[in-house]
């Protein structure tokens, strides 16, 4: 059996026969950039399912690939995700080289606060550590305390072990971890396009037309979204679940490629998918990424002032775990 052939066995639920041999020239040309340049590829749990599956070396939600930036072989490291992961890849990897394949890939929560903004916060609230999201640039996080992801932000305020916070910049997920700690948290007004989209009244209309579906809910999701959910956790969180408990039926209230990653793995599971896409995720494609190995961009870089403060904030985080 070919390379290809047995890829295709991999993702052959997800994707139609039909398109399966537009994807192969460049799926076979990136594996073989890869050992040329002795490259690995990051992809985050939002990438489509020929990326995921099939070209990537690590894959999961952003703290597992920002605890596996550090341990990769590698002399290049190629983010499939958004410009702020590719940031934290190489904060925690400066002398390796770090690309992004395309650079429109952003976010619109790390674009929602500058570090100027985290200044005013801190003389606003004198004295509050601040709590700041990984998708942030770099400069934003170089003026916190701690980073957080949605898979330990619950463990990290708690860490901290004080009655208030600054929690920046997801004001959904500031409220969602408000209610499971108690903590006081003074937050921001950045959100998240995909998330934010959801309402309480699809999730209901999904369990009418879905008889005993299981609903698992981004904590980046609007706490009423929140409340309507059987279960709430991050990316990684949600696969677990899914894993351990082998629900008959499940939607995920998220971005919709992370189902058909995790459709793969699970045969006998069946996915209702709303299928609300990521823009600026949806930028990373196979072409792109075969365009970054073959020309080395674009390379990311950080000021290294920037660079060492922001880097803190991501070692306590993952010290926290």
């Amino acid at each position: 059996m070919s390379a290809s052939a047995a890829l295709y066995q991999r993702v052959q639920r997800v994707i139609p026969p039909m398109e399966w041999p537009v994807f192969v020239p460049d799926i076979d040309a990136i594996l073989s950039l890869k050992r040329q340049r002795r490259a690995v590829i990051l992809a985050h749990n939002y990438m489509t399912p020929e990326i995921f599956h099939c070209v990537s070396d690590v894959v999961g939600d952003s703290l597992l690939l920002a605890r596996e930036a550090q341990r990769v072989d590698a002399d290049v490291i190629v983010m499939a995700g958004v410009h702020f992961m590719a940031e934290t890849a190489k904060l925690m990897n400066p002398d390796r080289t770090v690309l992004i394949p395309d650079l429109r890939a952003g976010c619109s929560l790390a674009e929602s606060i500058t570090a100027a903004d985290v200044r005013l916060l801190r003389q606003r609230y004198p004295g509050l550590p601040v709590v700041t999201y990984v998708n942030t640039s770099a400069e934003v996080k170089a003026e916190s305390d701690i980073c957080c992801t949605s898979g330990n932000a619950r463990r990290v305020v708690e860490s901290l072990g004080v009655p208030e916070v600054i929690m920046i910049p997801d004001r959904y997920l500031a409220a969602n971890v408000a209610r499971e700690t108690g903590v006081r948290i003074i937050s921001w007004a950045g959100s998240c396009e995909v998330h934010e989209r959801f309402t309480p009244a699809q999730i209901r209309e999904l369990r009418a037309e879905n008889p005993g579906v299981v609903v698992l809910a981004h904590p980046e999701c609007p706490p009423d979204v929140v409340d309507e959910a059987d279960f709430a956790g991050s990316t990684a969180a949600m696969a677990d679940y899914v894993t351990d408990r082998q629900p008959g039926r499940v939607v995920l209230i998220t971005e919709c490629s992370m189902a058909d990653n995790i459709a793969v793995l699970h045969p006998k599971v069946s996915f209702v998918r709303p299928c609300n896409l990521c823009p600026h995720m949806k930028r990373i494609t196979l072409p792109g990424l075969r365009r970054a190995l073959e020309t080395l961009t674009h390379e990311v870089t950080i000021d290294p002032a920037v660079a060492d403060r922001a880097r803190l904030a991501v070692e306590r985080m993952l010290a926290v775990g």
